[in-house]
């Protein structure tokens, strides 16, 4: 098993119940992990073209958080987590959405998501 994780990806959204959250944005955070679906094969061929490019994973996670407004985290995490493993061959994904500026009675690190999806 192989897997790829990128932490951290800062992206501006404007997700959220509150109206000002949807109207002025916030920063949400990333992380994911992919579980290649062939991680012998790019072990042997050492080539981009046999795993996931990083770039283009960073992309799709901007794409479709900058496609639309979710009012869930857990909305937004799994239409991440569905496109990475409609683009990507990997077998796994897990994506984990994290609002580090959330406002919440008593002070919190961040609120958060995780979805983990598998490929049929």
């Amino acid at each position: 098993m192989t897997t790829i994780e990128l932490a951290g990806i800062e992206l501006w959204g404007f997700h959220g119940l509150l109206e000002h959250e949807r109207s002025e944005g916030q920063r949400f955070l990333f992380d994911v992990e992919l579980e290649l679906a062939d991680p012998v094969t790019v072990a042997r061929t050492d080539a981009i073209a046999d795993t996931v490019d990083y770039r283009r994973a960073v992309s799709c996670v901007r794409e479709v958080s900058e496609g639309r407004d979710f009012v869930m985290l857990e909305a937004l995490a799994t239409a991440v987590a569905e496109a990475l493993l409609e683009r990507f061959p990997v077998v796994r994904v897990r994506v984990r959405v994290r609002k580090p500026d959330v406002e919440l009675p008593a002070p919190v690190e961040h609120a958060a998501v995780a979805v983990e999806l598998r490929a049929p």
